[in-house]
């Protein structure tokens, strides 16, 4: 099963912003795009928003230890 994706447009200046944390993850994130889904997933999860399970217990934990180390939360 594939997920189907649609753009989202951000200001130039967050995009490069978010490079740069991509860069400095040190691997953690692969590039922009997969660090917003998942920052994204992580809001509308902590908010209560209803969202389909992208991630496993496992790989939430490790996210959410990903986002601890490059303190963002």
């Amino acid at each position: 099963m594939s997920t189907d994706y649609v753009p989202v447009n951000i200001p130039k200046k967050l995009y490069e912003e978010i490079e740069k944390r991509v860069a400095e993850s040190h691997g953690e994130f692969k590039n922009v795009e997969e660090y917003v889904e998942f920052v994204l997933t992580e809001v509308v999860k902590e908010e209560g928003g209803e969202t389909e399970n992208v991630y496993s217990l496992e790989e939430d934990t490790e996210g959410k230890d990903r986002l601890r180390k490059l303190g963002h939360i």
